[in-house]
């Protein structure tokens, strides 16, 4: 029997606990590329996942009506920015992190906003070059706006710098991916 569809939806404050553990999960696979750090970092607080959620940040991918999935946005220097998107291993490879960053892009899009910005690690395959397979492009530090610089300081400050990262954006036009 073939699983229900994935239907994206807001989340709900009884499924924060649920969404930590799609995070401690989708970090696993760090291990396989010696970032064990990443692996063990903890996830967001219940604090922060309700923050979002009250804000309308917080989307998750559900079958069943179970999340398998998750994505965390915000505003950083007035466009959308995808702050976390994480996919159970046992979901993943289905298209369901790309559904939840189109849903975001969707929504950027009825907001008014002109682009979707990120960071994330350069050369982990799940990262920078997915998120390129997805439209987004690296930016050069002298794009940085005064938010993207202070969400990269505060990475630094957490140590996630022992990795290349990048901040990355997607234009959202019309025609965009």
């Amino acid at each position: 029997m073939r699983p229900d569809p994935v239907v994206i939806r807001a989340a709900r404050p009884g499924e924060l606990e649920l969404l930590r553990q799609i995070e401690v999960a989708a970090g696993a696979p760090f291990r396989d590329v010696g970032m064990d750090p990443i692996a063990d970092d903890t996830p967001p607080s219940t604090v922060v996942l309700t923050g979002a959620l009250e804000r309308g940040g917080l989307w998750v991918a559900a079958e069943d009506d179970r999340p398998v999935a998750y994505l965390m946005d915000d505003v950083v220097d007035g466009e959308a920015h995808l702050d976390q998107v994480s996919v159970h291993p046992d979901h993943a490879r289905r298209g369901i992190g790309a559904g939840l960053v189109e849903h975001l892009a969707g929504r950027a899009r009825a907001a008014g906003r002109a682009a979707i910005t990120l960071t994330t690690f350069v050369d982990v395959p799940w990262n920078a070059p997915y998120y390129a397979r997805l439209g987004f492009r690296a930016l050069a530090d002298d794009e940085l706006g005064p938010g993207l610089r202070a969400v990269r300081r505060t990475e630094a400050a957490r140590g996630l710098d022992r990795w290349p990262r990048v901040a990355m954006r997607r234009d959202l036009g019309a025609g965009d991916p």
